[in-house]
């Protein structure tokens, strides 16, 4: 007992010391376990602060002149207000060659993790071009398959912002694995999540393929370009002169080549854009298409329909305007609205829920199924299938469209996609004819034949082997052709030989087409189809 109450004593005179000592101007050292946690403090403060810099004040400053936002700042407009979570901050690169050792900034040229649009989960990298160009090396591939896994893991979409040169060449083939390591994440995640992307910048070679096998890409006028061969490459290789623009451009991707399906003016407008395109879309393969509220009545009626085709069905009229007013609140977002116009493609709501748009389009080409128009609907197809989004095809098609053109470019084999596609979907699928449907092209558009749950017709529907003139040319060999095209037109230029044999369930006034789909999604929202085992199908590519 005098042993503890010594101790007592010679622990309060050490306070008292203290104390005194603490009050003076020499204060003493921190406890060594301290002065390395305040240490390290300080130091993960330093890269953290260097890793949002990215490359440097400087170089932010020159990716503003060049009109494009950094790689942070594309985040903070995509993704909903203090809800991004990053992955890898302070990740570097391992490359010691060609003098790299020397730079090493963290989060080497990519900014990943996780965040929400509108309430949702989604997974995001976002590349820095301010670092190395935002050069893609083995860290940086990592760093982006980290994302792509976690978010097949938890059923999320994940969305790529493409800004870089290309490969890093100072980690040589390292950096080759690293792109073939995210391809295979693209191929695996494919049907699982759905896979954005948008080209915020430069994308060349090998870097094109991600973007090309997620399911959609869009692009920045002016700013981005992709191309598997530059402008130096093609001058060299076949002495043409052609600039990045006019070579990989928003503009050829979204127009000639289909690579890109939608474009944006800015980076501002394009983070919108993409905001946009996710609220439609599912997180996985594992959950319904999202539904939004709406006051828009499955019982409204729009007479207007009941005028919009012409009498004379050679005179074109606008088909999206004609879905416009079916869908919830006149709401259509098209893909691809500037490549194969001669077909729509997009995304609108029926009492709230996402369905997916499939139409001729008669301003463009009459409505005739192309090479283009074939490809085109067919991948859209199979991304509604992969999503459980229900397909809603209005049909106005004269037939394929003929020429030497088509058939040397392989229309057969590209007009069997869009075929397959429709009778491989199992998701619910309706079918509204309008006008026209003819030939091939009337069983390939989602007939009932490609097991189609519900086909309507209009008044105006006109379902045969082919137009009046042309089968009476071809029966009647030229002969009593003006009376014989009345004979034919009064017999088959309508849609009751159709109804008669089951073809189409009903004929239907124009005005009730809103409510009639509506009631029959609701009854197929349950639908479930069972198919032959298999490996996968083979479709025509």
């Amino acid at each position: 007992e005098h042993t503890h109450l010594s101790s007592m004593a010679g622990l309060a005179r050490s306070v008292r010391l203290f104390a005194r000592s603490s009050s003076s101007n020499a204060a003493l050292a921190a406890p060594p376990h301290l002065a390395k946690a305040a240490s390290v403090r300080r130091r993960l403060e330093e890269q953290v602060l260097a890793s949002q810099l990215g490359g440097g004040e400087q170089r932010i400053a020159s990716q503003h002149n060049r009109g494009k936002l950094t790689a942070r700042e594309r985040l903070e407009l995509f993704l909903d207000p203090g809800s991004f979570r990053e992955y890898d901050a302070l990740k570097a690169h391992r490359c010691i060659d060609f003098g790299m050792q020397e730079q090493v900034p963290p989060g080497d040229g990519v900014v990943t993790g996780h965040g929400l649009v509108d309430g949702r989960r989604v997974f995001v990298f976002s590349q820095d071009f301010t670092v190395f160009g935002g050069s893609l090396s083995e860290s940086h591939a990592e760093k982006i398959c980290k994302v792509m896994d976690q978010a097949m893991l938890v059923g999320a979409p994940v969305i790529g912002l493409n800004d870089s040169g290309g490969a890093r060449i100072q980690e040589g083939i390292a950096s080759l694995a690293g792109y073939a390591e995210v391809f295979q994440r693209n191929v695996e995640a494919s049907g699982v999540v759905p896979q954005l992307s948008v080209i915020m910048g430069p994308c060349a070679g090998g870097a094109v393929y991600s973007p090309a096998m997620t399911d959609f890409t869009m692009m920045v006028d002016h700013t981005s370009y992709m191309f598997v061969t530059g402008p130096e490459v093609v001058k060299t290789v076949t002495n043409e002169v052609i600039t990045a623009e006019e070579l990989g451009g928003s503009r050829t991707h979204t127009r000639t080549s289909g690579v890109a399906h939608l474009s944006a003016a800015n980076d501002l407008e394009a983070m919108s854009a993409l905001r946009r395109l996710v609220g439609f879309l599912p997180s996985s393969n594992r959950e319904p298409p999202p539904v939004r509220e709406t006051e828009d009545s499955r019982a409204r009626k729009d007479s207007a329909l009941d005028r919009i085709v012409p009498e004379d069905p050679n005179v074109p009229y606008d088909m999206g305007a004609l879905v416009r007013r079916v869908l919830d609140d006149r709401e259509l977002l098209e893909v691809s609205p500037s490549y194969a116009k001669n077909i729509i493609t997009g995304f609108g709501r029926m009492e709230g829920a996402t369905v997916g748009i499939v139409a001729n389009q008669p301003q463009e080409l009459a409505g005739c199924l192309d090479i283009d128009a074939s490809a085109k609907a067919a991948r859209f197809v199979r991304f509604c299938d992969c999503f459980n989004i229900p397909l809603l095809t209005f049909v106005d098609v004269p037939g394929f469209l003929p020429g030497r053109a088509q058939e040397h470019g392989g229309i057969i084999r590209h007009g069997a996609k869009l075929l397959f596609a429709y009778a491989e979907a199992t998701v619910p699928k309706v079918t509204v004819i309008t006008r026209k449907a003819y030939g091939g092209a009337y069983d390939v558009m989602s007939s009932k034949h490609l097991r189609a749950d519900v086909n309507y017709a209009w008044p105006s529907a006109e379902v045969a082997v082919m137009g009046a003139k042309g089968a009476v040319e071809i029966i009647f060999r030229g002969k009593n052709v003006e009376e014989e095209t009345l004979r034919y037109e009064a017999k088959f230029a309508n849609p009751l030989v159709a109804a008669q044999r089951g073809f189409v369930d009903a004929v239907i006034s124009p005005s009730e087409t809103r409510t009639r789909i509506c009631e029959d999604l609701e009854l197929l929202r349950d639908k479930q189809v069972q198919r032959p085992w298999k490996k996968h199908s083979n479709i025509p590519l």
